[in-house]
Parts: C-alpha cells; structure tokens; sequence
C-alpha cells in the first residue's frame, strides 16, 4: 500500500466515529405551554421535571424543555402555541384550561398532556376520561367540585352572622358556575356571600374595597390561574384589610395566606411529567386514561390566624396535611 493511500484510510477511519456522532437522533423536544408568568411557574415546573425523570428523561441529557408564558394575557397564546408546533415537539404539555384549548386547537397531530382543574369532558378536550382524544390526554384535579367543602372551612373561623365575600375572575370561562356553587354552598350554611368579578390586576383592590364596605369578615379566592400571578398583590391586601382568605392551592398559605383546600397540584403535575415520558417513549395519548388526582392537601398558616386574631380549632388543626408556624 502506497503511504499516500494509507494516509487517506487513515484519515477515514478517524472519521468514522465523528460521522457516527453526527448521525445520533436529535433529543425529543417538549413544548411546555404556560397561562402564566415564568416565576409563579416555577415549582409546577420543578414538579413536570421531577416526573419526567421518573420516566427516564433528564432535561439537558436526554430531553430538551421549551417554554412559553402568556404572562397572563390568554391573547398571546394562539401564537406561543403555533411558535411549538413549528418547532416540531414532541410533546405538547399544556398548563391550565386557556393553554389546553390553545393547544389542541393548533394540531390534531402533535401529542399533548393537558394538567387543569375543571372537567375536560365538559370543554371538548377529550371524549371521555377513559378513553381520551386521539392525540389528547392529561390530568384534572377538579376543584370546582370542592367549593362546599372550601367555603365550609373558612365558615368555621369566622363569625357566625357575617357575610362572606368571594372573589372570581371574569376572564376565567368557569367564573359562572363557581360563584353559582359558592352561592349554593353559602346558603346550605347559612351564610351570606357577596362576590366580585375581576378582570384585570387593577380591579382587585377596588373589589375588595367594595366586599370591605359590604362588610365581610373573610374573602374566598375562586380557583384560576391568574390569581396565581397576582398573588402578592392579593395577600397584600388581605393583610392591610385583616381579612382571612381562603385559597386553592397551598403556595398562597405558604406566602401568607391564612388556608386553603385543595388537590395537590404539584403532585397533579408530576403525574403529567410521567405521562409525556411515556408518550416520548412510544405510548399513544389515546391509550393512556385521563388521571384525577387523589392527594388532597388543607394547609393553614397559625402565624397568620395569630395577626388576625383567630383561634385555629384543634379538629381541624389535626386535620390538616401542612401547618406553617
């Protein structure tokens, strides 16, 4: 063999393995489709990449994660969720009701894991919870159907004879059927309930303002993502006005809030981590049924019943999943 022609099969063979490097499959891509801010997200995504890894999938080693936050504004949605789909993920993970319907408007074709709190029956998500759409799966942690049960604690700390005043969001498509649930709830105790329809970070305060000169000794805050991003503003104003609140999900009691009552939401989310892991390894969303959570978490925040001057009972002290001291 002539040295020139071992040079060249030389310097074939040394190109073996870089052209066999660049033939690996790309990593699969999952398109995370958020209603809300990056910073109110954060834990729920902790949670998504916490199931993920319990499917296998680490982000960064074997799975890459691409996020979109309508920062609140549902009008942004359409295009964060065409901006995914040109990007050809894999999985479509959509949090929250306005961010389920934006995806599967958008493709009949791409898989996509919904995590909500209503019924995806009821909006047209899916056929049936055992047997989802074609491409469309998830996990619901109805809360809507735990309004009695919210209103019923809240009822116990406060006195006996005030109203109670409820906030809902108007952008929310559930506001309706809430406020008609609360009013229900309210009645079987008892109990008086005004209630407020927000729209905008702006209309809090005056609402409360309202709710205050209507006198209620305690507000409840009706379940939707935009709350969660005026969080600080809301428990802001429950502390200047010394009103108890009462929330869905725990992080408000963890930031303040005197309780709340609800699904884990966190676990709601690691259980749709799971799912696209499954979906990514070859399982079809029509295959895989509709999961309802069953952990459900009450959490109360003694430092906060102790500002506002409420004795917390022991009943249901002992009842409860978190007490923050």
């Amino acid at each position: 063999m002539k040295r020139r022609e071992l040079i060249t099969l030389l310097g074939a063979a040394a190109a073996w393995p870089l052209a066999a490097h660049g033939q690996q499959p790309a990593m699969p891509v999952v398109g995370i489709l958020h209603m809300q801010t990056q910073e109110s997200e954060a834990a729920r995504l902790t949670a998504i990449r916490r199931g993920l890894q319990e499917a296998g999938f680490v982000e960064g080693h074997n799975v890459v994660i691409e996020n979109r936050f309508a920062d609140g504004q549902s009008e942004r949605l359409p295009m964060l969720t065409t901006d995914l789909v040109r990007l050809r993920v894999a999985v479509l993970l959509a949090s929250t009701t306005p961010p389920a319907l934006a995806a599967k408007a958008a493709t009949p074709a791409i898989p996509i894991v919904f995590v909500l709190g209503v019924d995806p029956v009821e909006l047209g998500l899916v056929a049936s919870l055992n047997h989802p759409d074609v491409n469309v799966t998830g996990v619901t942690f109805l809360v809507q159907q735990l309004v009695a049960k919210r209103l019923e604690l809240l009822c116990e700390v406060v006195p006996t004879l005030a109203p109670i005043g409820m906030l809902a969001d108007q952008g929310n498509p559930n506001a309706d059927s809430d406020v008609r649930n609360a009013l229900g709830a309210a009645a079987a105790l008892g109990r008086t309930l005004h209630f407020a329809k927000i729209a905008a970070a702006s209309d809090i305060e005056p609402a409360i303002a309202t709710l205050m000169q209507q006198r209620v000794s305690a507000v409840f805050v009706a379940p939707h993502a935009n709350f969660c991003i005026w969080r600080p503003q809301l428990l802001s104003l429950m502390e200047r006005h010394a009103l108890p609140a009462s929330f869905s999900s725990s992080d408000f009691v963890t930031e303040g809030g005197l309780m709340s009552y609800g699904p884990d939401q966190f676990d709601s989310y690691r259980e749709a981590g799971v799912y696209v892991g499954r979906i990514l390894k070859g399982e079809r969303p029509a295959d895989l049924p509709v999961m309802q959570s069953t952990k459900f978490e009450f959490a109360i925040n003694l430092k906060t019943a102790k500002a506002l001057g409420i004795a917390i009972p022991p009943t249901m002290l002992v009842s409860a999943t978190e007490v923050i001291e």
